[in-house]
């Protein structure tokens, strides 16, 4: 037989190759591409110097360089529009890149800008929901990107339905994302760190809360995240956050708190 004249390493890798082969035959296919929701930062340009951009930039930064930290970016170039037609993509991408940014495309851009980022490497994203105008000349707010097959076609916030509140009920481990679509999200058990909870309306979590929450992701203001101990590394309302690194204060840490939005502002009390 001609297997008996290949050696035993040669015939042990024979083998793998063909129940790889069967494999992929059995699934009619050696990738599946499926739709799924990423939180990412979104890095909006107010102005279209690289110098300006650089130096606000690095003050976003300075309050979470660690989370921030090979992080994938979105580019929002809506208030630049229709003024900066020559925009220095290149640039840009030099500066994220420096600060360890990785930028990975750009949204509401004009149809020249979009062909300056296509061509400088970057992708056109056209889902999505724009947060409130900011007064600063560049900010960072954490959004999600939507599932494929659910495109947000205008920037109507999504109010919460009490009909699909989900429950969850075992921990929710690091590398795990749960999302509540459309309504709230119901935590009984310790969300680790690393571990990742969304929803649409509000955040309810009767344990510890080690990693990152994100309620009303969809454009909710009115969100609010309740947690029993607060530990979290990461709290997000309607895209406005903050990030924890090592000075949560004294007077939240591991206790129960409500988190909401005051005016746009992000307001932890005690409760």
């Amino acid at each position: 037989m001609p297997g008996e004249i290949i050696k035993n390493g040669e015939i042990s890798l024979q083998t793998e190759v063909t129940e790889s082969v069967k494999t992929r035959q059995k699934n009619n296919s050696a990738v599946e591409l499926k739709g799924s929701v990423f939180t990412l930062p979104i890095l909006h340009i107010q102005v279209a110097s690289i110098p300006e951009i650089e130096a606000d930039l690095l003050k976003h930064l300075s309050k979470a360089r660690k989370f921030f930290e090979n992080a994938p970016v979105v580019i929002d170039l809506k208030s630049i529009a229709k003024v900066a037609q020559d925009f220095d993509f290149h640039g840009l991408m030099k500066l994220l890149s420096q600060q360890h940014l990785i930028p990975v495309g750009v949204k509401n851009g004009s149809n020249q800008q979009n062909a300056l980022a296509v061509s400088a490497g970057l992708a056109i994203l056209k889902g999505g929901i724009s947060p409130p105008d900011v007064d600063e000349k560049t900010s960072i707010k954490e959004k999600p990107t939507p599932t494929t097959d659910n495109t947000v076609k205008d920037a109507t916030p999504v109010v919460a339905g009490p009909d699909k509140t989900k429950v969850v009920t075992q921990p929710v481990r690091s590398g795990q994302q749960v999302y509540a679509k459309g309504g709230d999200l119901i935590i009984l058990a310790p969300v680790n760190h690393g571990a990742e909870i969304i929803a649409d309306g509000n955040i309810h979590i009767y344990s510890t809360m080690r990693g990152r929450a994100l309620a009303g992701v969809r454009g909710d203001v009115n969100a609010n995240i309740f947690c029993q101990s607060m530990e979290a590394e990461l709290v997000a309302i309607a895209g406005n956050f903050r990030v924890f690194e090592e000075d949560m204060p004294a007077e939240i840490k591991s206790k129960s708190v409500r988190i909401h939005l005051d005016n746009e502002q992000l307001v932890i009390t005690q409760i």
